[in-house]
C-alpha cells in the first residue's frame, strides 16, 4: 500500500512541476513578445539597428523557455515510463 501512495504522490508532484514549468514558459514568452513588439516599433520608426539591439534582449528569455519546455517534456516521459 505504501508503494501505491508513493506513486500517487509522485504523479501529483509531476503534475505540479509541469504546471509550474508551463507557467514559467508563458511568463518568459510574454516578456519576449513585449520585447519583440518594442523591437518592431523601433524598426518601423526607421531605427532598424536599435530594433535589432532590442530584439537581442529576447535571447535569454527564449533560451530559458526552451530549457523549461525540454525539462517538462523529460519529466513527463520519465513519469510515463514508471
Amino acid at each position: 500500500m505504501a508503494t501505491k501512495e508513493l506513486a500517487a504522490m509522485d504523479a501529483q508532484l509531476v503534475e505540479a512541476t509541469i504546471k509550474t514549468y508551463l507557467t514559467e514558459i508563458r511568463s518568459r514568452l510574454d516578456k519576449a513578445a513585449g520585447i519583440g513588439r518594442a523591437a518592431d516599433a523601433c524598426a518601423g520608426a526607421g531605427f532598424h539597428e536599435k530594433g535589432l539591439e532590442v530584439a537581442l534582449d529576447m535571447e535569454q528569455l527564449l533560451y530559458e523557455a526552451t530549457t523549461l519546455l525540454n525539462a517538462a517534456s523529460l519529466i513527463n516521459r520519465i513519469a510515463q515510463q514508471s
